[in-house]
């Protein structure tokens, strides 16, 4: 009998940091939703609407919810009335963080770098996900069902840059708490893994960047499409004894030793 490999079929994802049409989030949330998932979308501002819509226009059941996830009680009062409207969460994907609508990112090195800087770079990255996990996790303990993906970085637990050590720390984080999140709620046949991106072609990549996804040894950034389907993957009820991964996406960029031109090596 022939069947779809993958389908979300009566589940209720929730996706955040999903505001962006060319993002990660957004891509991952409409292939859910083609799956057959129900979606609940979070971001800061008032465009998550127009994302919502976008996916009812698809013919897929969605709804926006704007909340500071940095903020606790928003974070609560934002899962609470998620539960009201669809009932329960069986798909977590984390994917809020790194920039934010109308704040700035600081690239200062460490020598220089505030105590403000340092520590909204850690809440932005680290505890924000902490946050909504910490809200989700009892509708999926009551289920005995649920599968959270996080979206890391390969900055942090695998490579980094200067000026980026708050960052990096706050991804690299994100690992440890999900192996340690995984081997307690293993129990619940609750799933806890990371998708770690390289070089993605969205709408905030930098020319630098751009440059990065170039000397990768796939020749290109990714688009958000390619990231989304691994998360997706994770996501599904089929990677049922994967759990306390990283999964990295990043055309291979780092297990080359050689980053520069390739006119000068390869």
């Amino acid at each position: 009998m022939n069947r779809k490999f993958i389908d979300f079929d009566a589940q209720v994802c929730l996706v955040t940091g999903a505001g962006s049409g060319s993002g990660i989030g957004f891509q991952t949330a409409k292939i859910l939703g083609e799956l057959g998932a129900s979606i609940a979308l979070a971001a800061t501002t008032d465009r998550i609407y127009e994302r919502a819509r976008e996916l009812e226009c698809l013919g897929i059941t969605a709804r926006g919810y704007i909340a500071d996830l940095m903020d606790r009680s928003q974070t609560e009062a934002m899962v609470r009335k998620i539960a009201e409207d669809f009932g329960t969460v069986h798909v977590l994907i984390n994917n809020a963080g790194m920039a934010q609508v109308g704040q700035e990112e600081d690239f200062s090195d460490f020598m220089n770098v505030t105590y403000e800087s340092w520590d909204t770079s850690i809440t932005r990255n680290l505890t924000l996900t902490f946050n909504v996990t910490k809200q989700v996790l009892p509708l999926m303990a009551e289920n005995n069902y649920g599968r959270i993906v996080n979206v890391s970085s390969v900055t942090g637990p695998i490579v980094s840059n200067p000026g980026e050590a708050a960052y990096s720390a706050a991804k690299a984080g994100i690992i440890g708490m999900s192996r340690a999140l995984a081997i307690e709620v293993g129990k619940n046949n609750i799933t806890v893994n990371n998708v770690l991106p390289g070089w993605i072609a969205t709408a905030s990549q930098t020319e630098g960047e751009a440059q990065g996804g170039l000397n990768t040894p796939l020749g290109r950034s990714a688009d958000a499409t390619e990231v989304a389907n691994a998360i997706v993957f994770l996501a599904s009820r089929e990677a049922s004894y994967i759990t306390g991964e990283s999964l990295v996406v990043d055309g291979g960029n780092t297990i080359q030793e050689y980053k520069g031109d390739s006119k000068f090596y390869y």
